[in-house]
């Protein structure tokens, strides 16, 4: 026999339900199943947004309630700031037509969309492209929150690398797995339910899934990629301190972060999810980053590397007159 359906929050409860992108604060005004003479149905709740007419008053599935705590509240609060910066950045923006028309490279595409298709059917072909165009535009996209001091952690990553010709010290001090395992045995005991401790799970396998596939083609700079190229040979010669290691046992926050900032929310935008598993997964995105943010000391390097004469050379692409020499200091 299945169980009866869980009732997580209680009558008269505080808390927060999100409407849309934002969380907002609630009480719980009433408990039903949906099904009122089966038990095992799921379970609504009626809800009254705080400093809202009763007409706003909801009945909500128990996915859009969260428990009123303390992390809790503080993402509702980065989730509006968030929403109010995106809305005003949105307004203060020509349209997407309107910036396509006057980008340059914009218009090189049109053109080029011109030349490939030879007769009468230029102009379906190209409507079809502006289609294609407008639909990913118009796709559900992941504003992913970025705290301040994550941000300035980026920009001295990109000044010591750039800039300065270094390179994080690898392995790194807290793997990409090791930060991950840290997280969810911190936030998988805050989950009410095994649905909740399920997605944890799923977004986490998730991240490490894009890192690992993106971190060589996309997350590195230039000048790290012979870094890479010395530390790739390591973990798959089989022997040695780096022997059956992956991109997640070796590199940490900084390229983890690096992920976060461009290029997830990018990769998302092609899926095809709805805006709910959007907007769910960006709630979890956004409580991952807030943590890191708040363990930046504990998971970010303090120790870049200036490099050698043969690595700058090699990482510029000058041939090495010395094709034997190890580079073993790379790791």
């Amino acid at each position: 026999m299945a169980p009866a359906a869980q009732m997580s929050y209680q009558k008269d409860e505080k808390v927060l339900c999100f409407h849309h992108e934002i969380l907002y604060e609630a009480k719980v005004l009433d408990v039903k199943h949906t099904v009122p003479d089966d038990r095992k149905s799921p379970v609504e709740y009626l809800v009254h947004y705080k400093g809202w007419k009763n007409t706003w008053d909801d009945w909500v599935p128990q996915d859009r309630l969260r428990k009123f705590t303390e992390e809790n509240r503080e993402l509702a609060t980065t989730l509006r700031r968030d929403a109010e910066a995106a809305y005003r950045q949105k307004t203060a923006k020509p349209s997407v037509k309107r910036r396509r028309g006057s980008d340059p490279s914009s218009v090189r595409g049109s053109e080029e969309r011109q030349l490939s298709v030879p007769g009468r059917n230029n102009k379906r072909a190209r409507d079809n492209d502006i289609e294609k165009e407008d639909a990913f535009y118009t796709r559900p996209s992941v504003r992913i929150v970025m705290p301040d001091n994550l941000k300035s952690l980026l920009v001295d990553d990109w000044e010591n690398i750039t800039k300065n010709q270094q390179v994080v010290a690898l392995p790194a001090k807290c793997s990409v797995n090791q930060i991950f395992e840290d997280y969810e045995a911190e936030e998988k005991p805050k989950r009410t339910t095994g649905a909740d401790t399920d997605v944890l799970e799923e977004v986490i396998s998730g991240i490490k899934e894009y890192f690992d596939k993106a971190l060589d083609k996309i997350l590195l700079y230039k000048f790290e990629r012979e870094q890479y190229r010395t530390l790739r040979k390591e973990w798959e010669k089989g022997s040695g301190n780096l022997a059956d290691k992956s991109p997640l046992d070796i590199y940490g926050a900084e390229h983890l972060t690096r992920l976060f900032v461009a290029t997830m929310p990018e990769l998302i935008a092609q899926t095809n999810m709805d805006m709910q598993s959007t907007n769910r997964l960006r709630e979890e995105l956004s409580k991952f980053t807030l943590w890191l943010s708040k363990n930046s000391n504990k998971y970010f390097a303090t120790r870049y590397m200036t490099m050698s004469n043969e690595y700058v050379d090699k990482a510029r692409g000058v041939p090495n007159p010395n094709p034997g020499t190890a580079t073993s200091h790379l790791v």
